[in-house]
């Protein structure tokens, strides 16, 4: 017998005799006439999914990528379902992932990986946000490291599969050092057509605090400054990449687009950096970004020193080079904090704790 039936003796019971022929088609009428009203609010709630999907992933990788990897024999649609799967696991309720990158020279004992985790682990409600860092190896040694010591860890494949050797030291402005610097942009807008937000974080900064307190609902772009000018949208400001959050949007991913094919405008061997203090102000204003950049007395670095430990949420090794001089004064910055957050809470309300001067970059 089918479910909903032209013979009303199948849905109702037949009508006492006594009844007239109009009150048996108000019966069956109201039967009927739920059908249309659910047939109209499932077609309203396909049409909010559709558009929730539309918002949050980028149109051209939702039909193309989502094809290959729903056909297994396309191998190139692996290295994204393993990263989609990765990114799935790693994330926050609202699609964000914290993202580092390691090489092997980074991940050796007593290196940047190791200084990077354990401040995790002595900040101020930090230690939990390790269950939402992605650590990218670029070699299989750091990858190994990575596993070892960590949940969530993605070996990037170098385009090509050159023979460069990238688990080594990369000197800065080196043509090695520019290469990873724009793999890993493209790794990042890969994570924003996948539709997850990212917090970039380079290995070589401290995390003390949570530092997405500090970032504005309304920015889609946040990023900090070697120097800050004081003003959070002046587009002034020179920003620095190795502290980056992004909100996954059509916008944030085409204004990633066109960052990336500005460097055809540019000689070579410019940075990423350097184009993007170039592009930012003509790119926000084309796509409607609002860019926010961080206070150094939040998240600071070596340039712009922040003094008040009762603040500070993250410091980067900025205006520092040398793998051996960014070491030596991270684990003197580690010490002075694991000094601030054992002494008496009243000496720490005071303040006047700071840092050790001077290291190797700190001035």
């Amino acid at each position: 017998m089918p479910l909903l039936s032209d013979d009303p003796s199948s849905c109702v019971s037949p009508s006492p005799p006594s009844r007239s022929k109009s009150m048996d088609w108000k019966v069956r009428g109201d039967m009927n006439r739920p059908l249309p009203v659910i047939a109209f609010f499932l077609g309203a709630a396909l049409t909010a999914a559709f558009v929730f999907l539309g918002a949050t992933l980028d149109v051209n990788w939702r039909f193309s990528e989502m094809a290959v990897w729903g056909n297994g024999a396309r191998d190139e649609g692996k290295p994204y379902a393993e990263l989609a799967e990765l990114l799935k696991n790693a994330s926050m309720e609202d699609n964000t992932v914290i993202v580092t990158s390691i090489n092997q020279a980074y991940a050796a004992p007593g290196s940047l990986l190791d200084l990077f985790l354990e401040s995790f682990r002595l900040g101020e409600g930090t230690a939990r946000l390790l269950d939402h860092l992605l650590i990218v190896a670029v070699d299989p040694g750091a990858l190994q490291t990575c596993r070892s010591v960590h949940r969530h860890c993605y070996l990037l494949r170098p385009d090509g599969g050159g023979g460069a050797d990238l688990g080594a030291e990369k000197h800065f402005m080196t043509p090695e050092y520019l290469d990873m610097m724009w793999a890993r942009n493209r790794f990042q807008l890969t994570i924003l057509e996948l539709g997850f937000n990212f917090l970039f974080t380079d290995i070589d900064i401290l995390w003390f605090r949570n530092p997405m307190r500090h970032i504005a609902i309304t920015s889609d772009i946040a990023i900090a400054s070697d120097y800050f000018n004081g003003d959070p949208d002046s587009l002034l400001n020179l920003p620095n990449g190795g502290f980056l959050y992004v909100r996954s949007k059509n916008r944030t991913v085409e204004f990633y687009q066109r960052w990336r094919a500005a460097r055809r405008e540019f000689p070579a061997g410019t940075n990423e950096q350097h184009i993007l203090a170039q592009v930012q102000a003509p790119l926000t204003g084309q796509l409607g970004v609002r860019m926010q950049f961080l206070d150094t007395a939040n998240c600071g670095g070596f340039c712009q020193l922040s003094g008040d430990l009762r603040r500070v949420s993250t410091m980067h090794a900025n205006c520092c080079t040398g793998l051996p001089n960014k070491v030596q004064d991270l684990q003197s910055v580690l010490r002075d904090w694991r000094n601030y957050t054992l002494a008496p809470r009243e000496l720490r309300r005071r303040g006047g704790f700071g840092w050790t001067k001077p290291g190797r970059c700190i001035r």
